[in-house]
């Protein structure tokens, strides 16, 4: 049961979160260690554009008043259909979407990981995808990975990563801000290594008299709005960066839970977990793989943690004047199935 609850644990978290992080276990690795894993920290990256712009900020224009690019394109979208991936037969896909779901106002994924585990090894790899990239809608149209769920569902998701990356996601877990709050909440907070500090537009109760809060450099502990904060803070930084922050949250909060007191704490965490993700995933699948999850905290290096980031796109501004990313599939390709046929 306990295996069972934390690959669970581990999963539903990672969606939760926005993305992987630090320490809770006396014999896993360092906080510090871990947040340098992934993405390769920028403290000098420019910020990147939001799914809709900011308020306040504004295009160059033309004559006619129409928006252009700060820089020629130097791609333009394709329809072409990517080639199928060859992908191991023992290995399974979970596609983590975490939702910025408000009452009355839809939802978009903003946060979109892939995780591959080998059913034989326990091999896990976690594939981030920024949630700008400008993608073939199969039957809709070209639009930001981030609206494929809420326009079709799980079905078109999978004929979205299937035509613009060559493969499909077996399964999906969707979930919430407002659970994983809760849950870091419910351990008592996590505790992440913050490389340098943050400065940024918050609504919490630390704010300062601008309507912004700080946090960094060093170790901080943080709870649960603040975590998510954290994660999501997206007007001083890029959205690459954000995804490092993201993903160092996931990662504190699997060691915290892989904790004897988060163990002990399972039921409570549990009902939190189903009240707040929706999911196909079968249980017989959470069973098989569940096995596994005491060797991924012992053994980090079990994880192979993958971003789409800057080098893997091009920057480009659409006709109707939106900042997106354009895939470029001589850099994605290569990663994606290296991260697919994980050992």
């Amino acid at each position: 049961m306990k295996k069972l609850f934390a690959f669970f644990a581990l999963i539903a978290i990672i969606s939760l979160a926005c993305n992987l992080p630090a320490s809770g276990t006396s014999n896993g690795p360092s906080s510090q260690a871990i947040s340098q894993l992934i993405v390769t920290p920028d403290p000098k990256a420019s910020v990147t554009p939001t799914p809709f712009m900011p308020v306040g900020t504004s295009l160059p224009t033309n004559e006619q008043g129409t928006p252009q690019p700060t820089a020629t394109p130097s791609a333009t979208p394709t329809s072409e259909v990517q080639p199928t991936l060859q992908i191991a037969d023992d290995i399974v896909t979970i596609l983590l979407l975490g939702s910025d779901w408000r009452p009355e106002s839809g939802y978009r994924t903003d946060t979109i990981l892939l995780v591959a585990i080998n059913k034989k090894t326990g091999g896990t790899s976690v594939v981030s995808f920024p949630r700008d990239l400008y993608v073939t809608l199969p039957g809709y149209r070209q639009e930001r990975i981030n609206v494929a769920q809420p326009l079709g569902g799980f079905e078109l998701t999978q004929k979205t990563f299937q035509y613009n990356f060559g493969f499909t996601p077996d399964y999906y877990l969707l979930t919430n801000f407002q659970g994983f709050v809760s849950i870091i909440n419910s351990l008592g907070g996590i505790d992440i290594y913050v490389p340098w500090e943050l400065y940024d537009t918050c609504s919490l109760p630390a704010q300062d008299s601008s309507g912004k809060c700080s946090v960094g450099p060093g170790q901080v502990h943080m709870d649960g709005d603040t975590a998510l904060w954290y994660a999501r803070s997206r007007y001083s930084t890029s959205d690459f960066d954000r995804t490092r922050r993201a993903q160092d949250i996931m990662k504190a909060t699997f060691y915290k839970l892989m904790s004897l007191n988060a163990i002990a704490r399972a039921p409570e965490l549990y009902n939190s977990f189903t009240r707040n993700v929706e999911t196909n995933l079968p249980l017989d699948v959470i069973i098989s793989l569940g096995r596994f999850t005491p060797d991924l905290a012992a053994n980090s290096d079990k994880i192979h943690q993958y971003a789409i980031g800057s080098a893997d796109v091009w920057a480009w501004i659409t006709p109707q004047g939106a900042q997106v990313l354009l895939p470029n599939p001589d850099k994605i390709q290569p990663m994606l199935f290296e991260a697919l046929n994980v050992k």
